[in-house]
């Protein structure tokens, strides 16, 4: 489920740690016999995730999915169709956000959008996204973790 974004934009940019589990992985094995793109959220805080990725018609953004510490959700239910795909999340909580180099549409509020150019220009934000290269398996699963927490060891 969506729901809308309620936060300015973070001041710091958080690393990246990204771990994917496929076959028999602890996270698909509740449920083996579906094909979807799922996130998780293995932190202490609740993220906001946008998707980006290519469908029959182009490029598409979409967001928010809220997520809870610890909480998963399913952001594309059946097999996928393509091999790359793009995360762009937001820690509520601490503030920071995971992100990348690939450049793409959002807003504030709950959003798809066709298209990544001018986003300024058509009253979006511009987000970068980092990829997610599922080497063309029909069902991923992406896992956001915390590696440099603010105050931490």
């Amino acid at each position: 489920m969506k729901a809308a974004l309620h936060t300015s934009s973070p001041r710091w940019r958080r690393s990246l740690a990204l771990a994917a589990f496929l076959g028999s992985g602890c996270l698909l094995a509740a449920s083996p016999a579906k094909a979807d793109l799922r996130l998780c959220n293995m932190t202490s805080s609740r993220v906001g995730i946008a998707l980006g990725y290519r469908d029959a018609q182009g490029w598409v953004t979409e967001g928010w999915w809220n997520l809870t510490a610890r909480g998963c959700e399913t952001l594309l239910k059946g097999q996928l169709g393509g091999r790359f795909y793009y995360i762009y999340a937001i820690d509520y909580d601490r503030g920071g956000e995971w992100s990348g180099r690939s450049f793409m549409c959002t807003r504030e509020r709950e959003f798809t959008i066709r298209g990544t150019e001018d986003c300024l220009a058509r009253g979006f934000d511009r987000s970068g996204f980092f990829e997610v290269d599922t080497g063309e398996q029909k069902s991923w699963t992406i896992q956001l973790t915390e590696t440099n927490r603010p105050g931490g060891p």
